[in-house]
This record gives structure tokens, sequence and C-alpha cells, in this order.
């Protein structure tokens, strides 16, 4: 049975150089996991519009069901424009008032999140009070055992103490790149150096797992006392958009999969280092990625109930 993946928020499409991209973390998020081999599934709303209709047309043929998608007869589509610097780093001006700040909650969504095995969600579609509250009591559905990734995507002023708090306590893995983790830092009276304020936050929370992506210089992974270390894969960057949420769905499928630490650290970093030499935040992923994590799968439902490994 295939590993059931959910992200939920915005979904939308991002005004990028070269035209429109398909773009919003958790969407970007839900791809990628279906491209790596889950039954992915993205909770979000588009507008009664061409963008909306482009949206649906896209999902079906990416193989990601409909009807967790909610369409909203007056609010539009979200678009984002985006600009890159000349490292191909993004810089995002997101459209406020759009379908996904009126995400509710829905009896395909309901059903989505009770039967995840992992649920990806950040800030930005929390910057409503309907869209918090609805994200809120989602992620609290998902089953006690499910990896709940709290990817904070801090995006200009679309965010509060509360609620990142309200959204560490209902998480347990922390994904965060080395500008986000300072604002936490100052936040919550973290420690003084990354390392320790990863530990501070971790602790402080009941996390699982602590992500810190650092772009050129690499990303670290902290899991209960133990580190790991990673140095971004070499390739030529034509843009990052995207990276982080690549480098988080082969993370969770690493997770699910019961990688040791270090292996899905390298795997999700080259995930998404592969990704950044790709246009666009969802480019068709190589087959080879699939294929590592479909070899696991075939190994863990070849082990018997007593541990023991039969052969096919």
């Amino acid at each position: 049975m295939s590993l059931k993946v959910i992200g939920i928020g915005e979904v939308l499409w991002d005004l990028m150089p070269d035209g429109p991209q398909l773009g919003g973390a958790p969407a970007n998020f839900a791809c990628h996991a279906r491209a790596l081999g889950a039954s992915a599934s993205v909770v979000s709303r588009v507008g009664d519009d061409d963008y909306g209709r482009m949206i649906l047309e896209r999902f079906q043929k990416l193989g990601l069901p409909q009807e967790t998608v909610q369409i909203d007869d007056a609010a539009p589509t979200g678009v984002v424009k985006v600009t890159l610097n000349g490292h191909g780093v993004p810089h995002f001006i997101i459209q406020e008032d759009v379908a996904w700040d009126k995400l509710m909650v829905t009896r395909p969504a309901i059903q989505a999140v009770s039967e995840a095995d992992a649920i990806c969600f950040g800030t930005l579609a929390q910057r409503s009070r309907g869209s918090h509250a609805t994200i809120q009591q989602l992620v609290n559905m998902a089953p006690p055992k499910a990896t709940r990734v709290f990817d904070i995507n801090l995006r200009q002023a679309f965010y509060t103490r509360d609620v990142i708090e309200q959204s560490l306590r209902l998480a347990n893995v922390l994904k965060l790149n080395d500008t986000e983790l300072p604002v936490l830092a100052k936040m919550f009276d973290l420690g003084d150096s990354p390392k320790k304020q990863i530990e501070q936050v971790s602790q402080r929370f009941k996390l699982r797992l602590v992500v810190l992506t650092s772009g050129s210089l690499g990303s670290l992974l902290y899991q209960e006392g133990r580190w790991s270390e990673q140095s971004p894969s070499a390739v030529q960057v034509m843009d990052t958009v995207g990276a982080g949420d690549a480098f988080a769905a082969a993370l969770v499928m690493g997770l699910l999969h019961g990688m040791d630490l270090d292996e899905l650290h390298a795997c999700a970093s080259e995930v998404a280092g592969y990704v950044c030499s790709q246009a666009g935040a969802t480019p068709a992923l190589p087959q080879k990625f699939q294929n590592k994590f479909n070899q696991l799968h075939s190994l863990r439902s070849s082990v018997s109930k007593d541990g023991v490994i039969m052969q096919a």
C-alpha cells in the first residue's frame, strides 16, 4: 500500500520571468512526494477562474486527486510575482485575499488527513484567521503516529508568534532555513549558536527532528541527540524555487521508509540539488529517485511478522 502524504495550505502560480509555474510550498511538497512514489494530495482552495482550472488540470496530469481542492466562487486563485537574483535565489511578492485564505474544513479534507502517514504545513496559508483555524484543526486530526512537518516558510510579514508556537506544538518535525532560524531564536529566546538553538527548540516543543537548510552551505539535521551534516549537491543552479519543498518531500519519504538519518539526508540533498538545476518548483524528477524508495518499500514488504526477511 502506498504511503499517504498530504500538503495543506497554499497552491498558486509563481509568475516567473519565463512565465507562470505551479507553486505554493505544500503543493510543491505533495507534487514531489507523488513523484517519489507516495499517494499524495493537496488540501487547498482555488478560484473559479482560469488559473484555478489550470491548477486542477495540472494536478490531474501529475496524478494528484482533485477532491481535496476546494473552489471559491468569489476569491481568485493565488499568484506570486517572483524575481530572481544573480544566484537564482527568489524574492516573492504575494497577492493577498485569495482563495487559499478561505480554506475550509470539508469532508474530503477530513478523510485525507485522518488517513495520512505524513502531513506538511507552514505559516503562509495561516495568515488569515479562517485558514489558520482550518489548518490547525486538520493537522490535529492526523493519526497520532503520523509525521507532521512544520515547514515554517516565513514570507514577508505573513506570520505571528502565536501561529508559529501553535504550529510547533502540533508538529513533530520542524524544517527551516538559515534566515528563519534567527527569527525563531529571537522570538523564543534561544541560544547563541545555531546548534544550541536547534537543540533548544527541539526540546521545548518535543520535536523528533529539526531540519536546517542553508543554501550553498548545505544542511543540518538534528534527531534526538544525533547530528547529520550534508554539503549541497554540486549542480549548476537554474533557480532555487521549490528546492526546499523537494528536500522536505524526500526527507519525509526517507523517514517513512525507515532510512538511517545520514542516508535520508543525502537522498534529500540530492533531490533538492536536482530541482535547483531545473527551472521552476516542480520539474519532473528522474526515475532513479523513485526507484530508491520503491526498493525500500519492496524490502519492507518482504519482511515477515517475526522480522525475518523472506526471499522473493
